[in-house]
C-alpha cells in the first residue's frame, strides 16, 4: 500500500477531528506464545505516512535494543523500531509490515506483524484504560475502545515508544534557555494530555519557568476541572483570571479531544479572556487551521520546550520573556 492510496483524503479526516472523531489504523504485533489470538492496537491515521512490506533494513552497531536499523525512503534514512520486540511479544514469525509514521516532525518506521483496517471512532467511545490494563506493556496503552465485533482496541502511546527507544524527548539540551521568570509564580497554567511522556515534559517546562500548574489526562477531565474552578469563583466572588492564566491542551485525547474542549471553553463566557494553546504532535497545517476555527489562540508543536516556553510568556505577559 502506498501513502497515496492509504490516506485518501486528508481534508475529510481533518473534519472528523472537529466532530470529536478520529480514524485509526488497526494493527497486530503478532500472536504471543501462549496467547489464543492476536491483540489489536490502533494508531491515528493522521500520523501514518505509508504502509509497506518490510524492505531491506540496514543494520548498524550501537543502536537501542528494539531499533532494527535504518531503511532508505526516497533518499532519506529512516530509523526502524521493532514494535513486537519492544513490547516483549515473543513469536516465531518475523514482522511483515512497516508503518512509516511522523511524530513532531520526526519520521520513523514501526515493524508490525500485520495491519487490518481503518476504523472510524468517536473519542467519547475511547476511554482511559483501567489501571490493570494501563500498566500492561510498560504503560504503553494510553486509551482503549471496543469495536462492534467485540474486539478490544488498545491505542498505543507512540510518544512513549519513541522516548524509550531513541531518547527523543529526554535531552536536557531541549530546555536550554527555558529560564524562570519571577512574576510567573503568580500565574497558573492548566494543561491536558493523555501521554505520560508529554505531561512530564510540559511539567518540566512549567517548573523551569516558575509557573504554577494543574494537569488532566484527557479533555473530559480537564473540562470538569475547569467547570469546578469557574463554579468556585462564582460562589466566592473570586476573579477566575487569578486562578487560571492559560489553558494548554493536547489534540488527541480519550473521551473528549482538544478541539471539543477548546470549543467548550471558548463558548463559556466565564473563561472569556483566558488564552487556549493547542499542543500537539499533529503538526499539519490543516490541524492548525482547525484549531483556530474552534477558537484556539495559538498552536505549538509538542516536544519543543523552548518554543512552548516562548509562547507561554508571550500569551501570558504580552511579549516573550516580559
Amino acid at each position: 500500500m502506498s501513502g497515496n492510496s492509504f490516506i485518501q483524503s486528508v481534508d475529510d479526516r481533518t473534519k472528523l477531528a472537529g466532530a470529536n472523531k478520529l480514524e485509526v489504523l488497526l494493527f497486530s504485533l503478532g500472536q504471543d506464545e501462549g496467547s489464543e489470538r492476536d491483540e489489536v492496537f490502533g494508531i491515528n491515521v493522521f500520523k501514518v505516512r505509508e504502509v509497506m512490506r518490510v524492505p531491506e533494513i540496514t543494520h548498524a552497531p550501537d543502536m537501542p535494543d528494539a531499533v532494527e536499523g535504518m531503511v532508505s525512503l526516497r533518499g532519506s534514512m529512516v530509523p526502524v523500531v521493532n514494535l513486537p520486540k519492544f513490547c516483549g511479544v515473543v513469536s516465531n514469525n518475523k514482522p511483515k509490515i512497516l508503518m512509516i509514521t511522523e511524530y513532531n516532525k520526526n519520521v520513523q518506521g514501526f515493524l508490525v506483524d500485520s495491519v487490518d483496517m481503518i476504523q472510524r471512532l468517536s473519542w467519547d467511545q475511547v476511554k482511559a484504560p483501567p489501571p490493570m490494563l494501563a500498566h500492561r506493556l510498560g504503560g504503553l496503552v494510553t486509551a482503549v475502545t471496543e469495536l462492534k465485533d467485540g474486539r478490544l482496541v488498545m491505542i498505543m502511546d507512540v510518544e512513549k515508544v519513541l522516548a524509550e527507544t531513541a531518547g527523543f524527548y529526554d535531552d536536557d539540551m531541549l530546555f536550554d534557555g527555558v529560564i524562570a521568570n519571577e512574576i510567573n509564580q503568580n500565574h497558573t497554567v492548566v494543561f491536558a494530555d493523555d501521554s505520560s511522556v508529554a505531561r512530564t515534559q510540559i511539567k518540566t517546562t512549567l517548573d523551569k519557568l516558575g509557573f504554577r500548574h494543574l494537569s488532566a489526562t484527557n479533555g473530559a477531565e480537564a473540562w470538569k476541572m475547569l467547570k469546578n474552578i469557574a463554579e468556585h469563583c462564582e460562589a466566592t466572588g473570586r476573579d477566575i483570571h487569578n486562578e487560571i492564566s492559560l489553558i494548554l491542551t493536547d489534540v488527541e485525547m480519550p473521551e473528549m479531544d482538544g478541539y471539543v474542549l477548546t470549543r467548550k471553553i471558548k463558548s463559556d463566557s466565564r473563561f472569556h479572556g483566558i488564552p487556549v494553546i493547542m499542543h500537539s504532535s499533529l503538526t499539519a497545517g490543516q490541524n492548525q487551521a482547525l484549531g483556530k476555527n474552534v477558537g484556539a489562540d495559538d498552536y505549538v508543536s509538542k516536544f519543543q520546550p523552548r518554543e512552548l516556553a516562548a509562547k507561554l510568556e508571550e500569551m501570558i505577559h504580552g511579549k516573550p520573556g516580559a
